[in-house]
């Protein structure tokens, strides 16, 4: 009888003596086998890998450049502002700060380092930063926060259509000068003579005491203008006040004087010189008084424009939003130390008061 195939061995299957049955494999399968097993783990895990890296969102880089002073209430009020559009700092957003000290070419050499590391936007604050950041760089979209004109200063096209890479958010500086000046007559009615120090060479705070002076003129108090070009010389102008040599002191908008906000009033409520300033955060580190925009909020409003830039949005369609209301601040427990009692017409308009 012909013998039927031994499907077994067909198979690479032997049998024992026993009578059982088990496999042996050619050897370039059973190699195949053996990579199969290797390579199949490893390829799962770097599916994985890829995976968890694209859920990962991508932290947007901001570099923040600003001159020091009460400019860090603005960046707090941006960082709210961020939080609330869902753009939490460490997460999504990394603030890459560089506090120039109102030095401008630090801040050219930082905007220029910035567009080097390719960040996604530059955040700047006041016109001479602004001015230097959009000088020094070619690409990198910036954000602004300026108290002057940006359009007569050149630096965008127009309010509606900046036309260009810088868009933001404008306040009002040099123009609420001389009304502070009148406001520090209301609240002291005998005044005769203020005090001011800024730079000449700065063109927003050169306008700035132009409108105050002519203010005292109006007001028949004498204005005393003390010139300074560096940190240095307004440290020394600082050091050597007298009481005396003026009833009070009164802000021009100039950066630098703005940074070194501080010395000022603690050397000022030593001579027993009354201060107006014009960010309210200062009253409440002892200035007697303040009158303009609230920095915190103008930071916050220019989160949403940082937003936007980072989801796409192209800045030269961007409009420009002005803030144009104001806030008076009073300081009671320096008003105290003076001796002066602010007028009741004056504290009934005071958005803040510090008891």
């Amino acid at each position: 009888m012909p013998r039927l195939p031994d499907y077994h061995s067909d198979l690479g299957l032997t049998t024992s003596a026993a009578g059982s049955h088990h496999a042996v494999l050619p050897e370039g399968c059973a190699k195949f086998m053996i990579v199969k097993i290797i390579v199949i783990p490893v390829l799962w895990f770097l599916a994985f890998i890829h995976i968890a890296t694209a859920q990962q969102p991508k932290i947007f880089r901001i570099g923040v450049l600003l001159p020091g002073g009460a400019q860090y209430e603005t960046l707090d009020g941006l960082r709210q502002g961020l939080r609330e559009v869902g753009l939490e700092e460490g997460k999504h957003v990394s603030l890459m700060i560089r506090d120039i000290q109102v030095e401008t070419a630090a801040a050219e050499h930082a905007a220029k380092a910035f567009e080097k590391e390719k960040v996604d936007l530059i955040y700047a604050l006041t016109t001479p930063v602004i001015v230097k950041t959009k000088a020094a760089t070619v690409k990198t979209p910036i954000v602004f926060c300026i108290g002057s004109d940006p359009v007569t200063g050149g630096l965008v096209d127009s309010f509606a259509k900046p036309g260009g890479r810088l868009t933001g958010v404008h306040y009002l500086v040099r123009d609420l000068t001389s009304k502070r000046l009148e406001i520090l007559k209301e609240i002291l009615p005998k005044i005769s003579r203020v005090l001011t120090f800024y730079d000449p060479s700065n063109r927003v705070a050169a306008e700035g005491a132009t409108l105050a002076r002519d203010e005292a003129k109006l007001l028949g108090i004498k204005f005393i203008e003390r010139h300074v070009s560096s940190v240095d010389e307004l440290k020394n102008e600082v050091q050597k006040l007298k009481a005396g040599d003026a009833d009070a002191f009164l802000f021009t908008p100039d950066p630098m004087v703005g940074n070194q906000s501080q010395l000022i009033i603690d050397a000022a409520r030593a001579k027993k010189i009354a201060t107006m300033f014009q960010e309210q955060s200062l009253v409440t580190k002892g200035a007697l008084a303040s009158y303009g925009q609230n920095y915190y909020q103008i930071g916050w409003l220019s989160a949403k424009y940082v937003q936007r830039i980072l989801n796409g949005a192209d800045p030269k369609n961007m409009k420009i939003e002005t803030v144009d209301s104001v806030e008076l601040a009073i300081n009671l427990q320096t008003a105290k130390h003076l001796g002066v009692t602010i007028p009741s017409q004056v504290l009934a308009r005071a958005k803040k008061v510090i008891k």
